[in-house]
């Protein structure tokens, strides 16, 4: 007689040991390329500031450039500039406008990815939507009028409330219905540029041979003249507006599942919009108070940026910031060297290389919504 011997039972996992730790999650491979994106973005504009600083009508090789930073570093490793003019060429002309360059860069980025995260839009830009022009022409303003009321501040100061009031007028005209329009937000931008390219050609008409001078400096964007007084106001509002922007990284996660899924999960949107208008006109008014209209910076950053990385602004914003400056320092290093014994004006370039950018985003937009939605 055969014994018949009972089925194994399924053997059962051990219990866990109180004193391991679960396994982690692996990262979200977003992130990942995230964090990989700004392990390169950083020394690449590091590098960059290097070949800029010795790039110029007098060429210091990049060895000495980072000799004289380790230099003043107080730290010795490093050969001086060869050229006896070569120290005060890099301390009193290249590094200041280098910076500017990267600071400026950042800004206006940081402020692209914030307009198009409040406006649900990947077409929105200071630019773009007016906001740069906006404060430009307050700027415009203090220079006519010469007003001095808050020192070098002042400029800066007039192109913030000009850069909110145009902030503020765009957001206002651009919704319906509850969302923003492209059609809406691309013509309310075309009017209010058109407005303000007609304010700026009656200041123009009203102002001195100097202040026409500035002016005209404003509309073609230019870094040229930077010096450390400027940057001491500039970089202040930029890591402001920075420090602001990341603040509300998530909220703005939050908000691009939609206004009501996000007020579900306690955000105050209006109050959240407000914030962030006022964070863009902040750091549009950085960009554009010493520097003139850049354009399409805010626009291309963030979108190349975020292909990249998603649409997590807590990886968004600081790659962005990152990646702006560093294509204004490329972009100004280009505008100094392309030309010998000439300058272009660093908007101008930006435009050649953002507008087909914008065309062919456009497209897509319409393309993938569908129409224009």
């Amino acid at each position: 007689m055969t014994a018949v011997l009972p089925a194994p039972s399924p053997a059962t996992p051990p219990a866990p040991d109180a004193t391991t730790p679960p396994p982690e999650a692996p990262p979200a491979p977003r992130r990942t390329r995230g964090r990989l994106l700004l392990l390169g973005l950083v020394p690449a504009l590091v590098l960059a500031c290097l070949v800029a600083a010795g790039s110029g009508q007098l060429p210091i090789p990049v060895a000495e450039v980072a000799g004289s930073v380790l230099h003043r570093l107080g730290l010795d490793l490093g050969p001086l500039p060869a050229h006896p003019q070569g120290e005060a060429t890099l301390w009193q002309i290249r590094f200041p406008r280098i910076v500017m360059a990267a600071t400026v860069g950042a800004a206006l980025a940081v402020a692209g990815a914030l307009m198009q995260g409040v406006f649900g839009n990947p077409l929105a830009e200071p630019s773009v939507v007016g906001v740069s022009a906006g404060a430009a022409v307050a700027a415009a303003l203090a220079i006519v009028l010469g007003l001095d009321f808050a020192g070098v501040w002042t400029i800066a100061a007039c192109a913030f409330l000009g850069g909110l009031v145009t902030t503020l007028a765009v957001y206002a005209l651009s919704r319906s219905g509850g969302r923003t329009e492209v059609v809406t937000l691309v013509l309310t931008g075309i009017a209010v540029n058109a407005v303000a390219g007609a304010l700026l050609a009656l200041l123009l008409f009203l102002a001195d041979t100097q202040a026409r001078e500035q002016i005209v400096f404003w509309q073609l964007g230019s870094l040229n003249g930077s010096r450390w007084t400027y940057v001491g106001v500039v970089v202040p509002l930029t890591l402001l507006g920075a420090a602001l922007a990341m603040r509300y990284a998530r909220p703005l996660d939050l908000l691009a599942l939609g206004e009501r899924p996000a007020r579900h999960l306690g955000v105050d949107v209006e109050r959240l919009r407000v914030v962030l208008v006022v964070v863009v006109a902040l750091l549009t008014a950085a960009a554009v108070s010493f520097c003139g209209i850049v354009a399409f910076v805010g626009l291309v950053v963030p979108h190349l940026v975020r292909m990249v990385v998603g649409p997590s602004h807590r990886v968004l914003l600081p790659a962005s910031l990152v990646a702006g400056a560093l294509v204004l320092v490329v972009a100004d290093l280009a505008a100094r060297t392309l030309v010998a014994y000439a300058e272009l004006p660093l908007g101008m370039l930006t435009s050649l290389v953002g507008g087909p950018f914008f065309f062919w985003l456009l497209r897509r937009t319409r393309r993938t919504a569908g129409g224009w939605a």
